[in-house]
């Protein structure tokens, strides 16, 4: 697919996080693997959540149909959720079978994105570095974030926001 032309900018005031390379990833499925390894053939996009806030349950399923406009690009896509093992496969449910998802416990992996507030989406590139991110559910954000990883991917950007999608939110505090 071509990337859209009509790129939107990323705000001025985005500056790029460097994530140490021994940051651990854990998967619900698989083994822990330092954020340097997933890193190594593809960029990360990920949306992190708390599933213990309603705000999360809100875009779950906005989140959802963003990442999957992504599923055939160069990009793992994947949600990053900050909660046990346990508490994670209660949440993602029959999810875990179709995209990735991370298990963030001790919200040491959303910290490491330098995030502060919950719902997130965030691009890490090839250099483990968070190139773009917004947190809270401001539709004119996560579409910056998508254009940008949309023209690192050239790709189609997706529509955001779109019908049924929530109200803007501020979110919660990591």
């Amino acid at each position: 697919m071509c990337a859209d032309k009509n790129l939107l900018a990323l705000p001025s005031e985005a500056v790029t996080t460097d994530v140490q390379a021994a940051v651990e990833l854990n998967p619900l499925t698989g083994e822990s693997r330092p954020i340097s390894e997933w890193t190594t053939n593809f960029h990360l996009a990920f949306v992190v959540l708390d599933p213990f806030t309603n705000e999360s349950s809100w875009i779950l399923k906005t989140a959802l149909r963003i990442l999957r406009d992504y599923s055939e690009a160069d990009v793992r896509i994947a949600l990053l959720v900050t909660a046990t093992e346990s508490e994670v496969r209660d949440y993602v449910g029959p999810l875990a079978s179709e995209i990735l998802v991370f298990v963030d416990p001790d919200r040491t992996v959303a910290k490491a994105f330098g995030l502060e507030t919950l719902p997130a989406f965030v691009h890490i590139n090839q250099a483990h570095q968070v190139e773009a991110s917004a947190q809270g559910w401001n539709p004119q954000e996560w579409a910056a974030v998508a254009t940008n990883l949309s023209a690192r991917m050239d790709w189609t950007v997706p529509e955001i926001p779109v019908s049924g999608d929530p109200s803007p939110f501020s979110g919660t505090a990591i």
